[in-house]
């Protein structure tokens, strides 16, 4: 199964690109894995939140396909320990589905239409982050997962 973290806008914080990048590489050693950034839109001064909103998520569900499951990264999603998002996602990985994406939205969230098409969301904490924190931080978490899962030392109980 494939995994992909589809964002909304470029990931161009320094620190957060070294840590996105460094998980990402790591991952790869488990999981076919992928970050694909969706470019922000441009003059949104003139757009209400919903209108950004909608717009991004046309944007997200293009680049969709019928067979992934899609897990959004949301502030009211599920909270679990690690051990307990290793054990989700193995048995995302066994599911038998083609793609596994994991979306982090924009700014105010996302449309109605995304949360349709979500199987899932996960939340990583009842603290907020910022959308570029949260990419280097969840990466992190999918490789420890994958740690988890290989019985590796990584993680500690």
């Amino acid at each position: 199964m494939n995994v992909k973290l589809l964002t909304v806008g470029k990931t161009d914080v320094p620190w957060v690109k070294e840590g996105l990048d460094l998980y990402a590489s790591r991952l790869r050693h488990y999981v076919p894995f992928t970050v694909e950034e969706i470019p922000e839109l441009k003059k949104v001064s003139a757009l209400s939140e919903d209108q950004i909103k909608q717009k991004e998520g046309e944007l997200i569900l293009r680049q969709l396909t019928p067979q992934d499951t899609v897990v959004l990264l949301d502030e009211h999603g599920l909270q679990m320990r690690s051990v307990e998002f290793a054990s989700w996602l193995e048995k995302q990985l066994a599911s038998g589905a083609r793609g596994l994406v994991f979306v982090i939205g924009g700014a105010y969230g996302f449309s109605p239409e995304v949360y349709a098409r979500a199987s899932a969301k996960l939340s990583l904490s009842k603290m907020t982050f910022s959308h570029q924190m949260v990419r280097a931080v969840f990466t992190e978490q999918l490789y420890r997962a994958c740690t988890i899962l290989k019985g590796e030392p990584y993680h500690h109980e």
